[in-house]
């Protein structure tokens, strides 16, 4: 079997071409808005949110009668904004510490999601799928509402770029030109949020930190400036999750776990080849 066939072989499948377009959107979406989790030090709170939609996706789950179906990116779509939401509003006069709210909502949300999932009988193998991902299970219908939410949360990020950028590094100059930091900071983790649940089905919850982080950590070795780690980070979102996904379709194993283990295999190349290199100029 050559190279063209070996490529091409597993697009003739409808599904495995929706996954496809599913890893272009989620990939490259999550890479960007990534860049802004990495710069701004908010890894902690992708990983929380991340686990935070289980209630949610738990509820749509158990009103849908034990189905996993698009109607789980509405539950999960509304406790992220609401997770997302609280703990701005627990850190808005920094009384509490942000890490300390984030740990808060993130334990209660995820407790919450268990009992709730745990109430439904033979609930282990769709647990499985939220938890873990399932490309493979991507419709139509999935698609058009990852793109619609792909394309408001680009928008926001193109419209807010110049004010997230100000925000992420120079907080005092950000007051100074009298810009709203508390509603920037709000609709910020919103994007994060709309962000992770577009991811759900990839990866699922417990992997999804590593598409907000891992194509955008690897960008910043390469890069100094943000658009162009923007810009990086995209493309090695998207091509690390398509080669992911033809290790596992090969090899028969998860997607979920082989895409994620595919962008911190790239990470931990460039990492080591630029380490080896500032050695050899010593």
């Amino acid at each position: 079997m050559d190279a063209l066939q070996l490529l091409m072989d597993p697009l003739s499948y409808p599904f495995i071409q929706r996954a496809f377009v599913a890893l272009m959107l989620v990939g490259g979406l999550s890479a960007v808005v990534g860049c802004f989790v990495v710069v701004r030090g908010m890894a902690f709170f992708g990983d929380a949110l991340s686990h935070t939609i289980l209630p949610g996706v738990a509820l749509s789950y158990t009103l849908g009668g034990g189905n996993v179906g698009s109607h789980l990116f509405i539950g999960g779509l509304g406790a992220a904004l609401i997770s997302a939401g609280v703990i701005a509003w627990m850190t808005r006069d920094e009384r509490v510490k942000e890490d300390t709210a984030i740990a808060l909502v993130f334990v209660t949300m995820f407790a919450l999601g268990i009992v709730m999932i745990s109430t439904q009988q033979n609930y282990t193998t769709d647990l499985t799928h939220i938890l873990f991902g399932s490309i493979n299970g991507v419709s139509v219908s999935d698609l058009y509402l990852m793109g619609g939410l792909s394309a408001l949360v680009l928008g926001v990020m193109f419209l807010f770029y110049k004010e997230f950028v100000i925000i992420s590094f120079d907080v005092s100059l950000a007051h100074t030109l009298k810009l709203p930091v508390e509603a920037l900071r709000v609709v910020l983790l919103m994007v994060i949020a709309i962000t992770i649940v577009v991811s759900l089905q990839t990866v699922g919850i417990a992997l999804m930190l590593a598409l907000l982080i891992a194509p955008a950590a690897t960008a910043r070795l390469l890069v100094h400036r943000l658009h162009q780690m923007i810009g990086v980070a995209a493309v090695f979102g998207v091509v690390s999750g398509i080669i992911g996904f033809y290790v596992s379709y090969y090899f028969d194993v998860p997607s979920g776990a082989t895409i994620v283990l595919t962008m911190s295999s790239l990470f931990a190349t460039v990492f080591l080849i630029q380490k080896g290199l500032r050695r050899l100029s010593l």
